[in-house]
């Protein structure tokens, strides 16, 4: 049994587009590693900034991968005590109240990355190498501190509703 169960997931336009640039991602981290290796080892060709395009594309994929996770409701899943409550009505109180915690660590998340983004502001930093502007990598970080405190917000306001009818 999955505590969200009952709560359908809908498969719209922002999942669709998250789980391309996770796929796109992963392209880009398989590849470039692959590259850096038979550049290096077999063929003895320089891999220079592919590190670089590597390290921000694998950036762009843990925030993307974690979004996907927050938007299906599997960031934060603890079975034992799901499995253990009887009731709806309990289930429904657990709910809301991983919900809850869920939304103030995304609230805490969130409030470092607008403090990284206002700390960032003060400079025009690029990356070594490709000279990589440094709000590219930021902004997947960006990304997933909105795009987790909208869907944090959503499961106190569904858990909510669920425990105002009882659980059901």
């Amino acid at each position: 049994m999955n505590v969200s169960a009952d709560i359908p997931i809908r498969r719209g336009p922002a999942l669709i587009a998250l789980e391309c640039l996770a796929i796109v991602s992963s392209i880009v981290v398989a590849a470039g590693l692959a590259y850096v290796v038979a550049a290096r080892y077999y063929l003895n060709w320089p891999a220079t900034g592919v590190h670089t395009i590597v390290m921000v594309a694998a950036i762009w994929l843990y925030m993307t991968g974690a979004l996907i996770a927050s938007q299906s409701r599997q960031h934060l899943v603890v079975d034992y005590l799901a499995h253990r409550l009887q009731t709806p009505r309990a289930r429904a109180i657990h709910r809301f109240c991983v919900s809850v915690l869920v939304l103030v660590i995304v609230l805490a998340f969130a409030y470092w990355t607008l403090r990284m983004f206002m700390w960032g502001s003060r400079f025009s930093t690029t990356m070594p190498e490709l000279g990589i502007p440094v709000w590219v990598p930021q902004a997947a970080i960006g990304l997933n501190a909105a795009g987790s405190l909208l869907y944090a917000l959503r499961d106190v306001y569904q858990s909510l509703m669920a425990l105002r009818r009882g659980g059901h």
